[in-house]
């Protein structure tokens, strides 16, 4: 363990998240490797020539608008479409100021879009994951010909990426899976690139990606032919697992500083020191960290502290990859715990207000989870559950049966039909959690115990945990919150504003780092 601890004894050993790190990209690699194996052919860009000069962006939000200013920088026309005028045009000024406007122009409706372009044609998708993709592939379909190219740069479902190779495999069309990785900083100055697909049209595209890549510190782009079909999708996936394994340690790390009664900026230079040196040097997610803790707004105060503790992106639909590399890794049968764990934790921040509410209440786990989950299906499904028959079903001759929990804490409040969320959700009920503290003080010893002995408590630890999470009303996650907006413009709450107790989307956004080029010329 020497290995993972701290070099530099004035810090807290907290760069044993290297350990972590380590477990969650080993047992990720597990899950991708299950699908495909990485391709190890390397390439010179001084050996192919870029064939393409013009190019459509389909899609123009802060990822997509962000690529289109990075290829036109590297001196291709783009062409743009997106439903919204407003981000189109964000786009154009954008390369007026930068300098080349005139290779920026914005269309209308697909057939001018396509017959802006050379042939073969190339296109990049930079859209919401789901159905929205079949809908531009449709309206595009009469306007694409043989050994046209799409690169889907959006975070696309691996399994809606090959469904749409499938279809356009007949018509000549290639159709590429291109994970991109970097936040929309990285897309205006030159991201990560995870591309999947036919070989031979990857081969077309790829000194045009290697252009335009982000380079590692020996100058060699950060982009290579993953696999096979929807390889490139699925890896990105994994991707995101990981970072999210890793958000969630780095946020319980800054929770514990922040305990400890270290202030936002000096937790800052702790962070920075961190990423100079040690196990955690060059870690983008620390020195994000660092740089944040010190950020002012236009008033001179921080604007940390004023950021909510949630995280909604899974919920609110924007982001699917976290339950995407869970579901993943349950089906492939791979142990993921920090990566389970790390998601619940996301989607547990996200109902601010009902941590609020439980926070009153508190002074088995296993019931309150379950019957949440049935809960929510029942409402999104209109199934008119009968809990009074649920508790009836569990009493006796069941394998989760037990006298005292059905007497004592489900019977008085599942005694009616249909009853509402606030009498269903056992964390707002007094007699549960007059129970529940009753025993937390015990289980946080068992716990404790287990870990200083070197014991296996998965379970105990993750209810000790879950009931610290969902009753919680300060969780580390503002810090989660304030690094997804600083690399992904994700938006966020403010602490003590109306009506913030959803999971829904934040409202303000914070400049922690504009996107800028690196004006690289063709």
């Amino acid at each position: 363990m020497a290995l993972f601890l701290s070099s530099d004894p004035s810090l807290p050993p907290f760069s044993s998240l290297a350990y972590l790190y380590f477990t969650i990209l080993i047992s990720s690699f597990l899950i991708a490797s299950d699908f495909t194996r990485f391709s190890r052919s390397k390439r010179k860009m001084a050996d192919q020539q870029i064939k393409f000069k013009k190019i459509a962006m389909i899609g123009c939000g802060s990822m997509g608008g962000g690529m289109a200013l990075l290829f036109a920088e590297n001196g291709l026309e783009v062409s743009l479409s997106d439903p919204s005028e407003q981000n189109m045009d964000k786009v154009v000024d954008k390369a007026k100021k930068d300098g080349f406007g005139e290779r920026i122009k914005k269309f209308k409706d697909y057939k001018s879009l396509c017959a802006s372009l050379s042939s073969p044609k190339l296109l990049v998708f930079s859209l919401p994951h789901g159905n929205v993709g079949d809908k531009v592939l449709e309206g595009l379909a009469p306007y694409l010909t043989s050994n046209d190219i799409i690169l889907d740069c959006g975070n696309e479902h691996w399994a809606n990426t090959e469904r749409r190779q499938a279809k356009c495999k007949d018509t000549g069309i290639h159709y590429l899976g291109v994970g991109v990785s970097g936040g929309y900083q990285a897309a205006r100055a030159g991201p990560s690139m995870c591309p999947g697909g036919d070989r031979e049209a990857l081969s077309t595209i790829m000194p045009l990606l290697e252009q335009v890549a982000a380079k590692d510190k020996d100058g060699k782009p950060c982009v290579g032919i993953v696999g096979k079909g929807g390889a490139g999708h699925y890896v990105k996936m994994i991707h995101n697992g990981i970072e999210h394994g890793m958000m969630s340690a780095i946020s319980e790390a800054w929770g514990i500083l922040r305990a400890m009664g270290m202030n936002y900026e000096e937790i800052g230079e702790i962070f920075g020191r961190w990423n100079e040196s040690g196990e955690l040097r060059g870690t983008f997610l620390i020195s994000i960290g660092a740089d944040l803790s010190h950020k002012r707004d236009d008033s001179g105060n921080l604007v940390l502290p004023t950021i909510a503790d949630k995280v909604v992106q899974d919920i609110t639909g924007e982001e699917g990859t976290g339950i995407w590399s869970n579901t993943e890794a349950i089906d492939k049968h791979i142990p993921a715990p920090t990566l389970n764990v790390s998601h619940a934790f996301r989607i547990a921040s996200a109902y601010l207000g009902d941590r609020e509410h439980a926070q009153k209440t508190i002074g088995g786990a296993s019931f309150i989870q379950g019957l949440n989950v049935i809960d929510a299906a029942n409402k999104a499904n209109e199934w008119e559950i009968d809990y009074a028959a649920v508790l009836q079903i569990w009493k006796a001759g069941c394998i989760i049966e037990a006298d005292y929990i059905s007497s004592e804490i489900l019977a008085p409040t599942l005694t009616d039909k249909n009853k509402t969320v606030d009498n269903v959700n056992l964390l707002f009920n007094q007699k549960t959690m007059q129970d529940v503290r009753k025993c937390f003080i015990s289980l946080r010893k068992v716990v404790a115990k287990s870990v200083e002995t070197d014991q296996i408590v998965p379970a105990l630890s993750a209810t000790l945990e879950y009931f610290k999470i969902v009753t919680g009303t300060n969780l580390p996650t503002s810090f989660y919150e304030a690094e997804l907006d600083y690399f992904g413009q994700h938006m966020f709450d403010k602490k003590g504003e109306e009506g913030i107790g959803g999971p829904t989307e934040g409202k303000h956004h914070f400049e922690w780092k504009p996107a800028k080029g690196v004006h690289v010329k063709l």
